[in-house]
C-alpha cells in the first residue's frame, strides 16, 4: 500500500509540475500507465497477504497432523493383521 500511495504521490507532484504547459497530456498519458501498470500486476494489499499466510500456516498444520493420524492408523492396522 505504501508503494501506492508513493506512485500516487508522484503522479500528483507531475502533474501539478506540469498543468500549465503542454507537458500535461504527457501527464495525463503517465498517470494511465500507472494506473494500467499497476492493475496488471494484480497487487495485494499486506493485508490480504498476511491473511492468506495465515490461512497456508493453519492448513498446513491441520495437513500435519492427518498424515501423523493417518501414519498411526496405518500402523495400527499393521499390527491387527
Amino acid at each position: 500500500m505504501k508503494n501506492l500511495d508513493a506512485l500516487n504521490t508522484l503522479s500528483s507532484k507531475i502533474k501539478e509540475l506540469t498543468k500549465d504547459s503542454p507537458l500535461s497530456d504527457a501527464n495525463k498519458n503517465m498517470h494511465a500507465l500507472f494506473k494500467g501498470t499497476l492493475t496488471k500486476m494484480e497487487l495485494v494489499t499486506r493485508e490480504e497477504f498476511d491473511v492468506q499466510t495465515e490461512v497456508l500456516r493453519n492448513t498446513q498444520a491441520k495437513l500435519t497432523a492427518l498424515e501423523e493420524k493417518l501414519a498411526q492408523l496405518e500402523a495400527l492396522l499393521e499390527t491387527n493383521e
